[in-house]
């Protein structure tokens, strides 16, 4: 973690697997959007419905993944004082917040036809929500200073008291009665989707990771940019 915590040593990997995330990214979003809309079968019970899920549930995956990338990055710079951890965390903020409210809008769309409703007030649902609301929150500290060193710690904080929320929205459907589905994929029992269904929704997740890279990546090297322009500016 050290090792990679050096801004040369980042761009310098960074730079070498750019093209090839790029090029996964693609390749994995044709594979997986084929497979979802046109070879993947409907749901017994859904119909058609059920391809919603290709794009929910990776949305959902990378929303939990981005939050915990946030938190673990804030706890680097707030204990070893990392370069670019901090950088990570508020780059990746408004990454993750979209990724979530792709979330609760294909669940919403989804919820209708099975519930009857786009919104229940349900614990999953609910708890997802607070996650979107926490990453806006992030978003708006880390705008709300003059200077960005001034709410680095504050923002770090924030994103660590935040991610108690991340295991009640991995075991809501197990702690409470909710109408949002149990787990299907990590669970005792085993895997509870046909395996039709796998191959675009791991593809879908692979591809969703892979653009988050890039544009981590992406984010990150025009975060440093900016910090070196800064920097000349305060030297005149």
């Amino acid at each position: 973690m050290h090792t990679f915590a050096s801004p040369s040593r980042f761009l310098r990997i960074a730079d070498r697997l750019l093209p090839w995330l790029v090029a996964a990214t693609v390749g994995l979003l044709a594979f997986g959007l084929l497979q979802a809309l046109f070879i993947s079968p409907p749901d017994y019970q859904q119909g058609d419905s059920v391809r919603i899920m290709y794009v929910h549930v990776p949305s959902a995956w990378m929303s939990l993944m981005i939050y915990s990338v946030m938190a673990a990055s804030s706890a680097s710079f707030l204990i070893w004082k990392h370069p670019l951890a901090d950088i990570v965390a508020r780059v990746s903020a408004p990454i993750g917040a979209g990724f979530t409210l792709i979330t609760l809008v294909t669940g919403s769309l989804w919820g209708k036809p099975m519930w009857g409703a786009y919104w229940v007030w349900d614990a999953r649902l609910t708890s997802v929500l607070i996650l979107f609301f926490l990453y806006i929150g992030y978003i708006a500290l880390s705008d709300a200073y003059a200077t960005i060193e001034r709410g680095k710690k504050i923002c770090a904080v924030l994103a660590l008291v935040g991610f108690v929320n991340i295991p009640v929205i991995r075991f809501s459907v197990d702690w409470w009665n909710t109408l949002h589905q149990p787990a299907s994929i990590v669970r005792s029992g085993g895997i509870a989707i046909d395996p039709s269904m796998l191959a675009p929704l791991f593809s879908m997740g692979a591809a969703f990771f892979c653009l988050y890279a890039v544009l981590l990546i992406v984010r990150v090297k025009t975060a440093l940019l900016e910090q070196k322009i800064r920097r000349l500016q305060f030297s005149r």
